[in-house]
């Protein structure tokens, strides 16, 4: 596939991308300064564009099969989250890229019936309002015309061990036996490269976890 990558050089970025190149497909990395983009591939390529800007990613995007966002805020700059989220279905739309898939928060996932892991009396002050922010961009593609596919981490994502292996659930946060909620960055992107060749969650959110 020819895949438009917004976000190549962030932590989860990069594994995207590694993954996404390890298996052939051809990727045009959508950052801000193409000089960041450090991998060397003939079958990679790395453009200027803006995530707030649709016009921008559109000239992109034009021409590939599918976009991936795993563009990530700042602190302290959540709220641009859901506006990016919006650049991104105009886009795709304009460029004429049907697919779309993004990055999602596990703070939105159920961990009871109508129970959010945001929600819950433990969860993390310092993590809420990343976690809003994703609900909010969750928002944005549902109400969108696209292709869309969102994937929430588990609880806790780090960079680790590429096993191949995690369970999805759609709205359930994913627990192994002793309750904890976790995957590596380099599963989550191979989750993420499972589902762009194999589509099993067109127009809706998954998770992924061991």
């Amino acid at each position: 596939m020819k895949i438009a990558l917004v976000g190549a050089t962030g932590t989860i970025g990069q594994r995207i991308l590694e993954e996404a190149l390890s298996r052939g497909h051809q990727v045009t990395a959508i950052v801000r300064d193409p000089a960041r983009v450090t991998k060397q591939s003939e079958n990679l390529k790395a453009v200027t564009g803006d995530v707030f800007n649709a016009d921008s990613l559109a000239a992109a995007a034009a021409g590939h099969d599918i976009v991936i966002s795993a563009y990530g805020p700042a602190h302290g700059q959540e709220e641009k989250l859901a506006q990016a989220a919006q650049a991104l279905v105009d886009a795709a739309k304009k460029a004429g890229v049907s697919r779309l898939l993004t990055v999602g928060g596990a703070g939105s996932l159920e961990v009871a019936p109508g129970v959010q892991l945001v929600d819950t009396p433990e969860f993390p002050a310092e993590w809420k309002g990343i976690a809003l922010a994703h609900r909010d961009a969750l928002e944005v593609y549902r109400r969108s015309e696209l292709d869309w596919t969102n994937l929430s981490p588990a609880a806790f994502i780090q960079p680790g061990e590429k096993t191949g292996q995690y369970r999805t659930e759609e709205n359930l946060l994913v627990t192994d036996a002793e309750g904890n909620s976790r995957i590596s960055v380099e599963d989550y992107a191979v989750a993420m490269l499972d589902e762009a060749e194999r589509p099993r969650f067109s127009r809706k959110r998954f998770t992924v976890g061991y």
